[in-house]
């Protein structure tokens, strides 16, 4: 079950990263994201109603906070990455933050894969690195690289705060997380006096963006208690191929053969993982 729910996580990460690579091609990036936050966190206020999570030991605060603020810095990387590069390139280059929670888990937590399972992610991991090798080599610029960078570490401590958080509660953990960053927000908001381009019409499509954020992250909140954290972060880590697959399609974005066999690579990863 936990590698389902790191799938799914994967699939609505992916998604979500899509429709805010988009919007921010028409919007400030931070903007995007602090706008979708707030319909995260109402699609969070509503599932913790209904587990009954309000109830839950308030340990979660501290990584919730955590998970805001490396959060905050890496989205606003992200999406400002994919506004100024093509996704292809700045959303495979993202996947190497699992190599963070994957050396957290083996190092701290003493986890010990077995040998399909290391092969897998060794697979996965490399499939991701060449959906994008072509489109890295010939950048004409290096500034997308470094926010993807940046992003990348920023994401992979997300995971493991995230993880920790959800020791005590997934839905809580997020939830506090949501209420960090709309506490940083509304004053960022009140500085700069305006939305930062959002507009009225993007609003329906910024709900989307948070609410599959935030059902994503407490899929892979579970999905950290139920299997060991090295694996279930390679599983969530696969969202950049989905982007990216999302990019070739509606943005016609043009993928090479290496890249094609980068998706297959990773999937055959999937197997072993979860075999």
């Amino acid at each position: 079950m936990g590698a389902v729910l790191a799938l799914l996580s994967s699939v609505l990460w992916g998604s979500a990263d899509f429709i805010g690579g988009v919007s921010s091609r028409r919007a400030a990036p931070l903007a995007v994201y602090g706008v979708s936050q707030a319909f995260g966190a109402l699609v969070l206020a509503a599932m913790a109603t209904v587990t009954g999570s309000w109830s839950a030991p308030v340990g979660y605060w501290t990584w919730g906070v955590a998970a805001s603020l490396v959060g905050m810095l890496g989205m606003w990387a992200f999406y400002r990455a994919l506004a100024i590069g093509p996704m292809g390139i700045v959303s495979p280059l993202v996947a190497v933050a699992v190599i963070v929670p994957v050396a957290f888990a083996l190092l701290f937590r003493g986890e010990m894969p077995h040998g399909a399972q290391v092969l897998g992610m060794i697979i996965a991991v490399a499939g991701i690195l060449l959906a994008s090798g072509p489109e890295l080599v010939g950048a004409q610029s290096a500034r997308p690289i470094v926010l993807g960078s940046l992003a990348a570490v920023t994401f992979g401590v997300f995971y493991i705060v995230v993880a920790e958080g959800s020791r005590i509660s997934p839905i809580m953990t997020m939830v506090a997380m949501r209420m960090t960053t709309m506490a940083l927000f509304i004053p960022i908001l009140l500085v700069f006096r305006g939305f930062g381009g959002v507009r009225r019409v993007d609003l329906p499509r910024l709900a989307l963006l948070g609410a599959f954020d935030a059902s994503a992250n407490v899929m892979f909140g579970y999905a950290s208690t139920q299997g060991l954290l090295s694996t279930t972060s390679v599983l969530g880590s696969l969202y950049p191929v989905v982007t990216a697959i999302l990019a070739a399609i509606i943005l016609k974005e043009r993928l090479r053969a290496v890249q094609y066999a980068g998706v297959a690579a990773t999937l055959a990863g999937i197997v072993l993982i979860s075999w």
